[in-house]
């Protein structure tokens, strides 16, 4: 597996996220290695893109967004999930960037489960009166993903295209090489533009996280 290139990020986020597919993020810690291919991902494109953390412009949160393009944008969600995007190429002034939804872990399985469960990993179908994870929910979903890779803001701005970071993306399988198939459909989880089809992930593949519309949030009742 090769890493990729800045050239590769360089592009338009619609672009870059159907050729992530069958890619391979890897993260090297103090435990192990854990590394996950890539099954489904979702691109946003920045200021022309009402569901982009870039569209309202730059702030201390999004600030990595405005960078080169082939570093990690990380985020935290819901007072309790990170996620990671990878920076592409936006338009002048703007920032686009592809959210990891989700993937199959290929390196480093024991560690991303005793990740995902918090404590020792489970012997058998269930430990301690946990079920065992199955493989294809290890980093079924962005915040899994980053969970089972341990990733948070501390890498934040981290370099994928150099071979000393500890973050860092690989061409994997590839894409085309892959033969499943490609699909698109609505983006998850966000209230505007939620209909644009720049979801992308491998038709039937069972790592692929469950499609989930976004639900306005009802009103609190305030008793008189």
């Amino acid at each position: 597996m090769l890493l990729l290139s800045r050239d590769f990020f360089a592009r338009p986020s619609v672009e870059v996220a159907p050729d992530l597919l069958g890619c391979v993020l890897e993260h090297e810690t103090a435990d192990g290695l854990v590394a996950v291919e890539l099954t489904e991902v979702e691109a946003y494109a920045g200021a022309s893109d009402p569901a982009s953390h870039a569209y309202r412009g730059r702030t201390r949160r999004n600030a990595v967004m405005f960078g080169p393009p082939g570093h990690a944008y990380v985020y935290f969600t819901y007072g309790m999930h990170f996620c990671v995007n990878m920076v592409c190429l936006g338009e002048p002034g703007s920032a686009s960037a592809v959210l990891l939804r989700a993937g199959a872990i290929i390196a480093g399985e024991d560690l991303a489960r005793a990740r995902r469960t918090r404590g020792p990993v489970p012997e058998g179908p269930v430990s301690g009166g946990r079920a065992r994870i199955a493989p294809r929910d290890l980093a079924r979903g962005p915040a899994r993903l980053c969970q089972a890779l341990a990733i948070d803001r501390a890498l934040d701005g981290a370099d994928v295209c150099v071979a000393g970071s500890p973050l860092r993306m690989l061409s994997g399988a590839g894409n085309p090489a892959r033969s499943a198939k490609i699909v698109t459909g609505p983006r998850v989880g966000v209230s505007s533009a939620a209909e644009i089809p720049w979801r992308f992930w491998y038709d039937g593949d069972p790592t692929v996280s469950v499609y989930r519309p976004h639900v306005p949030r009802r009103p609190k009742l305030v008793t008189p």
